[in-house]
């Protein structure tokens, strides 16, 4: 007999549950939507009862909705804590950590190198990938660690601030602007600007929307390339500006001048430490390693 419950059926419901948004669902989960309705239309199917009210006015849990939501969230919680369990009668010497793509990978050298010096007998696997994707990733347990670009919806994780950078304009050496010492939005407004989509980073998105708004900014976004040395020769060859990390500053390329923003602690990226919450012990461990390194 099929089971009408899963944990997969289960983690979607909560996701929507959560939002209230089909579409903010799919993007935090990196689905398109359709597939998330089909879904959703298939578990309701299969328990034979509604669990969203959908209208023009929105998404609203049902009464059953709401009774299928504190035991969805149980049943997930259980079965993380059995599988960590099992994790942690294996007793794995190796660390497998998370480095959000979001800031310049040279940053985390000292710091990786810290952590093997306060751990020598622990092997560490690097895993560079997007913040809300390596936070599926310590939900499933598929991540012992992760540092992560902040703000990030980082759900029921245990999470530490490590450092904040600030974000600094990098335009081509030819522009007019790369005369000055210094920018603000205010005199990038207008221009091309390289910029990523939102289900890249959903939390960070909306945080530099609401800057750009009190500010009224509004660039011509140019889509983000994704690999930095892409982004960077696209700046180089005038394409368009880009607002990044003040780590990227260590990326030093021909044609590229690097600008600090007046704006640029507004729109600061933060960096964190996130592990499951019931890892309490690694979690304390990983950060103390981090803060000798970050400061």
């Amino acid at each position: 007999m099929t089971p009408r419950l899963d944990s997969r059926a289960l983690a979607l419901f909560l996701a929507v549950a959560d939002t209230l948004s089909f579409r903010q669902a799919a993007e935090a989960l990196h689905l398109s939507q359709p597939p998330l309705s089909r879904a959703i239309r298939g578990l309701e199917e299969r328990l034979g009862t509604r669990l969203f009210d959908r209208n023009t006015q929105g998404v609203a849990l049902t009464a059953a909705g709401r009774l299928l939501v504190p035991k969805a969230r149980r049943i997930l919680v259980l079965l993380q804590e059995a599988e960590a369990a099992l994790m942690g009668a294996g007793a794995s010497t190796t660390l497998r950590l998370g480095l959000t793509s979001a800031v310049e990978a040279d940053w985390f050298a000292h710091l990786l190198d810290g952590l093997r010096t306060a751990r020598p007998d622990r092997a560490i696997t690097p895993l560079t990938d997007t913040s809300p994707r390596l936070v599926r990733l310590l939900l499933k347990h598929r991540l012992d660690a992760a540092l992560i670009a902040l703000p990030t919806d980082t759900r029921d994780l245990t999470v530490t601030w490590l450092d904040r950078q600030p974000l600094v304009v990098a335009l081509p050496a030819a522009h007019p602007l790369a005369r000055r010492r210094a920018l603000s939005l205010s005199q990038l407004n207008g221009q091309r600007l390289f910029w990523f989509e939102r289900a890249r980073q959903p939390a960070f998105f909306d945080h530099c929307q609401a800057v750009f708004a009190r500010h009224a900014f509004s660039p011509v976004a140019v889509l983000e390339p994704k690999d930095h040395p892409v982004l960077l020769a696209g700046v180089a060859r005038g394409e368009a500006l880009a607002l990044l990390p003040s780590s990227f500053q260590a990326l030093q390329r021909d044609g590229v001048r690097y600008r600090p923003l007046a704006e640029g602690d507004e729109l600061a990226v933060g960096i964190g430490l996130a592990t499951p919450g019931h890892l309490g012990d690694l979690h304390a461990e990983l950060a103390r390693a981090a803060r000798a390194v970050t400061g």
